[in-house]
């Protein structure tokens, strides 16, 4: 099928997936019939920014195993999946910038807020010495998933910490070429950009949602694991999505269903300070990855979340928040020992 046949959705996932693939994902995914059908000379920000998130979902199924079986089941029972938000982790080293690359979130807001994005809340995780940030879009706010943007604070470690962290996160490479900027800058002005430059930056977009810096050492590995899960995490599976999520009616149900079948669940929920928002997870699959030393160990890879959202009587309209509670506890999923 050409480009001419399709919308502009299915346009730049199949240029970033492949036409199987696409279809095979934006099958899986309940979306704003208004995005399926832009068509004409333009993309507009809201479509690009839900055919990125259509590719990182893909690319979490891809590595969460249990994710994907998930979503299988759910598929096989007539369901789709709301995608509501993904997860994305950022390391705020002291001096500014990260190798290459933009300090902490720094390196995503420069994507999000061209695309159409705008923070909506700050959520301060100070148990694990880092800052949340959702950033929601503007013009398809409960259809386009959102992001939680987290970025952890080097310099709340000690001086150890510190020296650890530069030296694994210190070799960061920027992804972002001149015609991905030169894109960006078009949708920030614009709020658009032709089709053919939007589908062959999507690609480059993308790789910024992987791990930018080397494999890292060991020792230096197990320092950062000794302080912090979250930091340990990053140093082997970078700024990939670590989490995706899907958006429930009946959270608590749905958890008890998950239970009896022996799926990976978390525990017990998260319910938010107003009730309104409810929260569980698979626990992390594990992922190998090799480091500097060339051995490859087994570590905490991404995992796959489940919420409900109820209404808010306040505004009559969804309840998009999140809750500092809920991120920490969610946040647990991936805390576990490398071994090796």
């Amino acid at each position: 099928m050409s480009n001419a046949n399709m919308g502009h959705l299915e346009a730049l996932v199949a240029g970033a997936l492949g036409e199987d693939r696409a279809r095979a994902t934006l099958d899986m995914l309940a979306i704003d019939p208004a995005l399926l059908a832009e068509r004409g000379d333009l993309v507009s920000r809201a479509a690009f920014a839900m055919a990125m998130n259509v590719a990182l979902f893909d690319d979490l199924l891809r590595r969460v195993p249990s994710g994907a079986a998930y979503v299988a089941d759910t598929l096989a029972r007539g369901g789709k999946v709301l995608f509501d938000h993904g997860a994305l982790r950022t390391v705020r080293l002291p001096e500014g910038p990260t190798g290459a690359l933009p300090g902490g979130e720094d390196a995503f807001t420069r994507i999000f807020l061209p695309l159409g994005y705008e923070m909506a809340a700050l959520y301060p995780l100070d148990r694990l010495k880092m800052t949340g940030r959702a950033y929601r879009h503007r013009d398809f706010p409960e259809a386009i998933p959102q992001f939680f943007l987290s970025e952890l604070h080097v310099d709340r470690f000690d001086a150890e910490f510190g020296e650890a962290a530069a030296r694994v996160f210190g070799t960061s490479r920027d992804p972002l070429d001149g015609p991905a900027k030169a894109l960006l800058g078009r949708f920030e002005a614009d709020g658009a950009a032709p089709l053919a430059e939007a589908m062959a930056s999507l690609p480059t977009i993308l790789a910024a949602f992987d791990r930018q810096h080397d494999a890292p050492d060991f020792a230096d590995y197990q320092l950062l694991l000794s302080r912090s899960n979250e930091a340990a995490w990053i140093a082997t599976e970078g700024n990939a999505f670590n989490h995706a999520t899907d958006r429930v009616a009946d959270v608590a149900a749905l958890a008890d269903r998950l239970k009896a079948e022996d799926r990976p669940m978390k525990e017990r929920l998260e319910i938010s300070a107003t009730g309104r928002v409810r929260q569980t997870a698979f626990r992390a699959d594990s992922v190998e990855r090799a480091f500097a030393d060339g051995q490859v160990r087994q570590v905490p890879g991404s995992f796959y979340e489940f919420i409900s959202r109820d209404i808010d009587p306040e505004t009559g309209r969804l309840d998009l928040a999140f809750d500092t509670g809920n991120a920490t506890g969610i946040f647990a999923m991936t805390s576990a020992q490398a071994k090796g």
